[in-house]
């Protein structure tokens, strides 16, 4: 079995961020929840998804890794946020590949569904946050996709992750951009806030 190496997640993640929920039409979302799906083999896209359900609260949002995912677990939120880092050259992390075959299968109609990954732009250039392109091309005819956002100031050749010339979800670097990474989770949270209605 080859080697795989992957697109760092990065070691250390701060925050100093604190989010309230600014909008009346998501806090009185009544029984509406959403399903926050990660995988995560070091760790660190985890600690992005808990800081997604930090910002949405609690009670809005519920952690689930795709290790443990069922196809009953995906199909029961009517929003969803889907989670991946890249390994080596543009794949998806372990989990997601071994689930990918339960998302081709889940009954996804009707529901919003945002994603978000982690990459590495000055190692893997060529093929930065690859993984959620292919996460993205797995879905998109299934569900409506949301949270696209630009991909001005990241530096990079080429990613799957581009549609339109926007990033289908949410893309961070921790490798080399660390200190933007609240920054960014605080914005794009306030876009899917006002998408999940």
């Amino acid at each position: 079995m080859p080697l795989r190496l992957r697109q760092p997640e990065s070691i250390k993640i701060k925050f100093t961020y604190f989010c309230t929920l600014q909008h009346t039409s998501f806090i009185n979302m009544a029984n509406k929840k959403i399903g926050i799906f990660y995988g995560s083999s070091t760790g660190q896209t985890e600690k992005i998804a808990e800081k997604l359900q930090q910002l949405f609260g609690e009670d809005q949002a519920d952690l689930i890794n795709v290790d443990i995912a069922s196809q009953g677990d995906l199909e029961k939120y009517p929003y969803l946020i889907l989670g991946t880092p890249t390994w080596g050259v543009g794949e998806m992390q372990d989990d997601w590949e071994d689930f990918a075959e339960i998302l081709e299968k889940a009954d996804l109609k009707g529901k919003k569904i945002a994603l978000f990954g982690l990459g590495d732009q000055d190692t893997y250039p060529d093929s930065f946050a690859d993984g959620v392109g292919i996460l993205f091309s797995k879905i998109s005819e299934k569900a409506k996709i949301i949270g696209k956002w630009p991909k001005k100031g990241y530096h990079f050749h080429e990613s799957e992750a581009l549609r339109e010339n926007k990033f289908v979800g949410l893309i961070l670097d921790q490798e080399n951009q660390p200190g933007k990474t609240a920054e960014r989770l605080a914005k794009w949270v306030e876009i899917l806030k006002k998408e999940f209605v």
